[in-house]
């Protein structure tokens, strides 16, 4: 018996883990529009949001996307990304915004402004929309 147990109880653990994701610490119940990638204006429209516990979804240039993403606060990993397949005159600006999007490593909610960036210089500034 046991045994049993020390196989059931990291289950049992597990189901019951709280959202530990940057969902949880501010991210939730907003849309977050991306102003400026690596300290430049994004002239393209692109969004982000936290819908439920461990996905992140949103509009890119183009397409609609979701994503996975279960690293505690204030860790930040998309991935992977899956998106539908429309063409648009902003496909660069596209591929520009989910090429830093996987890249980021790291969050950080302060008020209506979500920062996504990692160690090699990558810098996303969303705001709330309103």
């Amino acid at each position: 018996m046991r045994l049993s147990l020390c196989l059931i109880l990291p289950l049992l653990i597990a189901a019951c883990k709280k959202d530990e994701t940057v969902r949880a610490y501010g991210g939730a119940d907003k849309e977050w529009r991306l102003a400026e990638l690596n300290e430049q204006p994004f002239e393209a429209s692109a969004t982000l949001t936290f819908p439920e516990t461990y996905r992140i979804a949103g509009n890119a240039p183009c397409n609609s996307y979701n994503a996975s993403m279960s690293v505690p606060y204030p860790w930040f990993e998309a991935g992977p990304i899956a998106a539908t397949k429309r063409a648009c005159p902003d496909l660069n600006a596209e591929a520009t915004f989910f090429k830093a999007l996987a890249a980021a490593t790291l969050s950080e909610v302060q008020g209506n402004f979500l920062i996504l960036s990692n160690t090699d210089g990558l810098s996303m500034v969303f705001t709330a929309a309103d």
